[in-house]
């Protein structure tokens, strides 16, 4: 080996568990939307007993919009989350990284 070379790491495959709980640690609100999808939709068949004179094209056509509108507030609440959560974090811990008083200790005069 050469001096300029380098040495690519091990190549380790993840199990689908510990794969999933990875990408729930990046993205949060992707379980969430899925849990919300499968309890909307479990409502859905829940309440198709007793959908009354509704066709069932038109229940499940409600059921498939409700599920997809919270699996799209999920995305939506989770993209506003890491765009302007992260960066207003960044932004109060720049304000107070050169100073001697700790923020959470600061009251108001």
């Amino acid at each position: 080996m050469s001096v300029g070379e380098t040495v690519a790491p091990a190549y380790t495959e993840d199990s689908h568990s510990s794969k999933f709980m990875r990408k729930a640690k990046e993205s949060p609100f992707v379980p969430a939307g899925m849990v919300g999808f499968c309890g909307i939709v479990a409502y859905g068949l829940y309440k198709l007993r007793t959908r009354g004179d509704t066709k069932m094209s038109v229940h499940l056509i409600h059921m498939r919009v409700g599920a997809q509108g919270f699996v799209v507030g999920a995305m939506t609440l989770g993209t506003y989350c890491l765009r302007f959560g992260v960066q207003m974090r960044c932004e109060y811990c720049v304000k107070f990284t050169n100073t001697s008083i700790h923020p959470l200790s600061m009251t108001a005069s």
